[in-house]
């Protein structure tokens, strides 16, 4: 077994031997011509890159999301965008508990409104 092997191992060096390097050279050569005007074709660096990350042009107007906001907004926006993960969670949880503190608030408003009869139809005269 270990002759047959050692057999083969020396035909398949004879025949990388036998054949000479300049024809394994032109083998592996590559005829076919590289079309170098696809920067002509493709401006972009990353097409389809200009669709998600659009470039900003100065004659532009500011988003319909960005208008009516402040100095202090932008501050504000700042500041969240520079916490960690845990502190953004911790501000989303308290923005949450305000925000139910709130509804409890306009419940008892509108209870209270409704012992009152503020809300009752004005048809009475």
């Amino acid at each position: 077994m270990a002759a047959k092997q050692n057999s083969l191992i020396n035909e398949a060096q004879s025949t990388s031997e036998d054949i000479p390097l300049t024809s394994l050279e032109e083998s592996l050569l590559s005829l076919e011509k590289l079309d170098r005007a696809s920067p002509e074709l493709w401006p972009e660096q990353i097409p389809g890159v200009s669709e998600f990350a659009p470039l900003q042009n100065p004659n532009q107007s500011p988003p319909s999301w960005n208008k009516g906001l402040t100095k202090d907004d932008y501050n504000y926006m700042q500041q969240l965008g520079s916490l960690t993960t845990s502190s953004l969670i911790m501000e989303v949880k308290k923005l949450h508990d305000l925000a139910y503190q709130l509804g409890l608030e306009e419940a008892k408003e509108m209870t209270r409104g409704k012992y009152l009869n503020i809300f009752s139809s004005r048809r009475q005269r």
